[in-house]
This record gives structure tokens, C-alpha cells and sequence, in this order.
């Protein structure tokens, strides 16, 4: 009989920004969303900018950068993905680092790791295509995926601060819901973990 234990906060989340721009909004958008997350969340980064784009060359002998990648995510309880939209998709950058971590086969390591998108742009649309579309990958990596929160944030001129500060009250209480609700459900994914 399998042993069956609880999986109690505080939960690690590993954050993906899937801009590579040095003054990305999405990064912007990632410091407030850290400062009105539960205290039961905890963060960290997990790079992409050092990655090579995927081959399946690689898959033989992986290089250190995916190597690091795939333990980034091991290492965390939960994902969240920050993102800008690029032509309707997520940025490349972004897209590489899912394939590195899904691969080789059978070693997929969003299998299971509870997920959850978010996204500011300067269009009045958000990030809502993007969002969408990592959500189909997401799928077929076989992550539970928060959805019952969408949040497309229509960044515009003096909502935030480069440190992250809110500006809007509105907007404050919005993103401090998301990540409530986020973290409801990443512990209800994590809740009964099956010992292996």
C-alpha cells in the first residue's frame, strides 16, 4: 500500500519572465506580484536567457545549462509563468526553455508541477493569445494548470514603478486576488502527495 503524506506550505515557486529585455515590464510585473503573494509562497527565478535553442542532438549528453534547467524546476513546488505576447505566441526564448524541460523523452519535468500564467502588455488585450497558447503546452506537459483566475494586465504608462509599486488600488487588489487564488491552488494540487 502506498504511504500517502500531506504536502504543507510554505510552497517554492519557480517564476519563469519570458521577456529577456532588461527593462521588461513582465519582470516589472513579477516584483509586484511577489509583494502581494501569501507569505506561504516563496520565490525564486529560473533563468532562460543562457539556454541554446533545442535540439534533439542534445538529448544524448545535455548541456549544463539544460541540466540546471530541469533541476530549477525539481527544486521548486509550483511554476508560475510571467509573459509578454510576441505575434500572438509566447516570446521564443520562453518556448525554448518549456522544450529543454519537457525533454528528453520521458523526463518531462512540468509532469505533475502545478502551473499557473500571467502577463502584462502595453495592447488593451493583455497577454490573453499568449496565455492561452502556453496553456496548451502546458497541457500536454501534463501540468495542472490554474485557471479559474485569468489575468491579462493592460500595462499602461505610470501603473507601476520600476521597483514594482502598484500605482492603482484597483490593480493591487486585483493581482493580490490571483496570487491568493493561486496559491489555493497550488495547495490543493499539492495537498496528498503520493510517497515514492
Amino acid at each position: 500500500m502506498t504511504e500517502i503524506i500531506q504536502h504543507e506550505p510554505p510552497y517554492t515557486v519557480g517564476y519563469f519572465v519570458g521577456s529577456l529585455a532588461k527593462a521588461s515590464i513582465n519582470r516589472t510585473l513579477s516584483k509586484a506580484l511577489i509583494a502581494v503573494a501569501p507569505d506561504e509562497l516563496q520565490f525564486r527565478e529560473i533563468p532562460i536567457g543562457d539556454l541554446a535553442l533545442y535540439s534533439y542532438d542534445y538529448d544524448a549528453d545535455y548541456p549544463p545549462e539544460g541540466r540546471a534547467l530541469k533541476q530549477a524546476i525539481a527544486d521548486v513546488d509550483a511554476v508560475l509563468f510571467i509573459t509578454p505576447e510576441y505575434n500572438r505566441s509566447v516570446p521564443g526564448a520562453l518556448k525554448n526553455a518549456i522544450d529543454w524541460a519537457s525533454r528528453p523523452w520521458g523526463t518531462n519535468s512540468f509532469a505533475g508541477k502545478p502551473s499557473g500564467v500571467i502577463g502584462g502588455s502595453i495592447g488593451a488585450i493583455g497577454t490573453a493569445v499568449a496565455q492561452q497558447s502556453l496553456k496548451g503546452m502546458m497541457a500536454f506537459c501534463n501540468s495542472p494548470m490554474f485557471n479559474s483566475v485569468e489575468a491579462y494586465i493592460h500595462m499602461r504608462e505610470g501603473l507601476f514603478t520600476p521597483d514594482g509599486e502598484v500605482t492603482d488600488e484597483g490593480t493591487r487588489e486585483f493581482l493580490r486576488i490571483y496570487m491568493e487564488q493561486y496559491s489555493l491552488f497550488v495547495r490543493r494540487v499539492l495537498t496528498v502527495v503520493p510517497q515514492r
